[in-house]
């Protein structure tokens, strides 16, 4: 016996979605379907537009947070070794 390939129960075939189409046309027209079909195609393009901007904020965010973190080291090494400086020089002139 031969199982059958990507039978997924709940996603229309063949003929269960040709029904589906022809209620769509049936309730919105042969008109409306195109119009339809771009204002959805322009709310995903925006929905991904935005999802990448977050994306992007996020990366800069992290990316910011490391090079302070960055920033904060080196001028804690440099506070470090001008203090080592200072008290040698103290050592040196007593």
């Amino acid at each position: 016996m031969v199982a059958p390939l990507l039978q997924i129960p709940g996603i229309p075939g063949g003929s269960e979605l040709l029904i589906v189409l022809l209620i769509a046309v049936l309730l919105f027209g042969a008109n409306k379907i195109p119009k339809l079909a771009r204002s959805s195609g322009q709310a995903i393009g925006e929905f991904q537009k935005g999802r990448e901007e977050v994306e992007q904020e996020l990366s800069e965010i992290k990316d910011g947070e490391t090079a302070e973190d960055a920033d904060t080291t080196e001028t804690t090494t440099e506070t470090t070794t001008e203090t080592t400086s200072d008290t040698e020089s103290e050592t040196s002139t007593n």
